[in-house]
């Protein structure tokens, strides 16, 4: 099929034409929308009705196309979502079709292909991160109800888009030397202070959508709370360009955050999602991942050498037999002298014991790298498990990390490039979206 719909000034993207606002483009005039607040429909339709399936610009997107896209969102969580949620879920990933659409379109539009072969190649590295062929893969997919081709399709998409941004986007994103000096300074000013590992999942809005997008964006955390898999939902439903990242952002220090989601990121404990913080030109969520200090080594980094001591309880035992067990447990290897005497005390036990020497701290629950990283060598944790099984771990080696090292200004820069051309990625999108002509069946 030709593209020849798309406007010159949404295709031939320069620096300047990203900072135009939709008036200039589209001779409208640009201001606040004059909506009462009390609204009366003309007419017989029902405004709350989506319609199913939708052509975008001439190519259609059935009901299968979103049938199949929706069984991988859910596959993807390893559980549906209730079924009162179904139907919001359903009308997102129609709207994601819609903006795939949209950039492969675009990118056709500048002569810019992704050859089959490299989408079945990234489709063998998803299958074997699944640790399966792609054949197996794809009747596994078929088993849930969504397709290899859906997947594939995507995988066209992102790839797609990618390149569309590298040569329209890319090209007139530049970064001085003095910002990057800038940064730096700024770094070496605020050492000592926190940086965090953040994904996000962004969600444009309206001020007129913006309560809607906030209860969908609502009901992602819960669903992410409950178990649901936050880079799935990131690439299923974020519109920021680290969706394909499943929404990482990596390491960032607070000032470079909004400063709606700075604040909320410094009062998240690790491993967290956030409530939907409402942000310029949108909704986001933001998961904490990690954090640390800036230009300081991280006692979490230290990779330690652990011996674990298992002991287990007999069938019917108590939470208080238990409790007491552990108690004997704990006064005896605490008392044992060290990793050396480790094996002759497991006999006394009848304990099993695994040893492990590269376990870096970080690696561990979160609930137990405290107690280890304030053990000295040879000394034993409190025991932990459950009323079957009780566990110690005894340290018997620590490597502290190495001082941390000074900023690279490469990978500053990199990042600096990255945020701009996120941004202008989601202008150059809202542009196509109100270029299209999108009929809905």
């Amino acid at each position: 099929m030709k593209l020849g719909w798309l406007p010159k000034a949404a295709i031939v993207l320069i620096a300047p034409l990203l900072s135009m606002v939709a008036a200039a483009q589209n001779d409208a005039p640009t201001g606040r929308l004059d909506i009462p607040d009390n609204v009366h429909f003309v007419g017989k339709q029902d405004p709350s009705i989506r319609k199913a399936t939708a052509i975008v610009n001439g190519e259609v997107i059935t009901g299968s196309d979103i049938d199949q896209r929706l069984a991988l969102v859910i596959a993807s969580n390893n559980a549906p979502p209730p079924p009162e949620e179904m139907e919001r879920v359903r009308a997102q990933v129609l709207r994601n079709l819609i903006d795939e659409t949209l950039q492969i379109q675009a990118a056709a539009q500048q002569d810019i292909t992704v050859d089959n072969n490299e989408i079945d190649a990234y489709y063998q590295r998803i299958a074997g991160s699944f640790h399966r062929t792609p054949e197996a893969f794809s009747a596994y997919l078929r088993s849930v109800g969504a397709s290899d081709r859906s997947l594939k399709r995507q995988i066209r998409g992102e790839l797609a888009w990618s390149r569309l941004q590298r040569r329209q986007i890319e090209p007139f994103v530049n970064v001085g030397d003095d910002e990057v000096q800038r940064v730096i300074a700024r770094i070496a000013a605020s050492r000592g202070t926190a940086e965090y590992h953040v994904a996000e999942i962004f969600m444009s809005a309206t001020p007129e959508t913006m309560a809607q997008v906030q209860a969908n964006a609502a009901n992602i955390v819960q669903q992410i709370r409950g178990g649901a898999n936050f880079q799935a939902y990131a690439r299923q439903f974020s519109e920021a360009s680290t969706a394909a990242l499943g929404g990482d952002l990596g390491w960032v220090r607070a000032e470079q955050l909004p400063d709606e989601l700075a604040a909320a990121v410094q009062q998240m404990p690790i491993g967290s999602v956030s409530q939907p913080i409402p942000v310029p030109g949108g909704v986001s969520i933001i998961a904490l991942v990690d954090k640390r200090q800036i230009g300081v080594a991280d006692p979490r980094d230290a990779v330690l050498s652990l011996m674990q001591m298992s002991i287990t309880l007999p069938a019917g035992t108590t939470r208080e037999q238990a409790e007491q067990r552990g108690q004997q447990f704990a006064s005896t290897t605490q008392a044992m002298g060290g990793c050396g005497h480790a094996q002759a005390t497991a006999q006394t036990l009848g304990a099993e014991v695994v040893v492990n020497d590269q376990v870096r701290v970080r690696d561990l629950p979160p609930a137990i790298q405290p107690m280890l990283l304030n053990l000295g060598v040879g000394q034993a944790t409190q025991p932990f498990g459950s009323p079957e099984r009780l566990s110690v771990l005894v340290l018997c080696g620590r490597d502290d990390p190495p001082a941390a090292a000074a900023p690279n200004p490469d990978q500053i820069a990199t990042q600096i490039e990255q945020e701009r051309v996120q941004r202008r990625a989601q202008r150059y999108l809202r542009d196509l979206r109100r270029d299209a002509v999108i009929d809905y069946r």
